[in-house]
């Protein structure tokens, strides 16, 4: 047996800025390991329509085109991890631990994309492709704010079949998609289902919070983390990540494409990629705050970290005398959520200045502030 990669996650907690609103999920690390059985075909009904990013013109492949196209492209991820223990004889214990998943070809290079929680202190990456051939593999980079790692295997004498990156922007809840991975250990399985919701936040390895995420009900269960969300053209528009706590309860979450896309150079190149912060807390759902005098509504900082942007730019949160900032435009954009804060944020970088236009006691004022690198965790919450 293997063991299942478990969070207990942090509530509230957003990308750029510390948020509210996160949706319950755990993260997909692993499957059941046991005998393989290779290229199961699960289906639910056929895909139905064509989606919105399908010329109308064209018309949309099946699901047995798209899994006979994309599952090639697909790999059955291995990573060995080691773990210490404690020993009744206080001596020094470590025990080895495998976690299951999936991932995807992305160029003929040899480079994949997976979770990085999936790889997350691996000592040993095996990586498995259709013709059941299995090669090592190396993490080039990784990023835990975004759960995704780019690995890499030596592309001499594999049949390499990269997927095409698609774009996660027109996406519309009811397009249809395809998920193919490796749950409990079966590979390359395909399931189908649509886009039920978009724009869900999901909480990264971190603790910070991932934005615009797609939620599907495609079946997807452990093993099947790092595998591609595909649309009705084939493409990939996710990268399945997260299920809804207690099992596939259609309920399924997939870090969009252009997330993946934007990062993929900085990870390449084996960097850290930077994250912009902001440093304040807030909570989703909670009733927007209504200006008596019928302007944009904004939202109410709830906790500001006291080493962060916010707090040395004089940003107070609810604990104080003033009950706590609301704040009602971001770099002159009107903000209704924090997810709304967080979108302006997530598109800065470290260093960069932000206008955050205030209400404070019946009082308007402008603060400025200096956006800082994101801590390596979330230090309030």
């Amino acid at each position: 047996m293997l063991d299942v990669v478990k969070s207990s996650f942090l509530p509230m907690m957003a990308a750029g800025v510390l948020g509210g609103g996160v949706t319950a999920a755990t993260l997909l690390g692993s499957g059941a390991m046991g005998d393989r059985v290779t290229r199961t075909v699960v289906q639910q009904p056929p895909l139905g329509g064509v989606s919105s990013t399908v010329s109308q013109r064209t018309p949309a492949p099946s699901a047995r085109d798209i899994y006979r196209r994309s599952a090639p492209g697909v790999v059955f991820v291995r990573a060995r991890t080691l773990q210490d223990e404690a020993s009744p004889f206080d001596l020094a214990q470590r025990s080895e631990n495998l976690a299951t998943g999936s991932g995807f070809v992305i160029d003929a290079e040899g480079r994949l994309l997976t979770n990085a929680h999936l790889v997350a202190g691996a000592t040993d990456i095996r990586v498995t492709f259709s013709d059941d051939r299995t090669v090592a593999a190396r993490v080039v980079g990784k990023d835990e704010d975004t759960d995704l790692a780019l690995l890499q295997v030596e592309p001499e004498g594999l049949d390499l079949r990269p997927l095409e990156l698609g774009s996660s922007g027109p996406v519309e809840v009811g397009d249809p998609t395809v998920a193919i991975g490796n749950p409990y250990g079966l590979d390359r399985t395909l399931t189908t289902g649509v886009v039920s919701a978009k724009q869900r936040r999901i909480v990264a390895p971190s603790g910070f919070s991932i934005d615009n995420v797609i939620q599907t009900d495609a079946a997807i269960n452990p093993g099947n983390s790092g595998g591609p969300l595909i649309d009705a053209a084939g493409r990939v528009i996710g990268i399945n990540s997260q299920i809804a706590v207690g099992g596939s309860v259609g309920i399924g979450f997939a870090v969009p494409v252009d997330t993946a896309k934007a990062i993929i150079p900085e990870l390449a190149l084996h960097r850290t990629v930077s994250h912009a912060y902001l440093g304040i807390r807030g909570g989703e759902g909670e009733p927007l705050v209504a200006l008596d005098d019928g302007r944009s509504p904004g939202v109410r900082v709830q906790e500001v970290d006291p080493g962060g942007p916010a707090a040395r730019a004089g940003i107070l949160g609810a604990g104080t005398v003033a009950g706590g900032d609301v704040i009602v435009a971001v770099d002159g954009q009107p903000v209704r959520s924090m997810a709304d804060v967080d979108d302006v944020v997530s598109r800065r970088r470290p260093g960069d200045g932000l206008a955050l236009e205030l209400r404070r006691d019946g009082a308007e004022l402008t603060v400025q502030v200096e956006l800082t690198e994101r801590p390596a965790s979330v230090p309030i919450g």
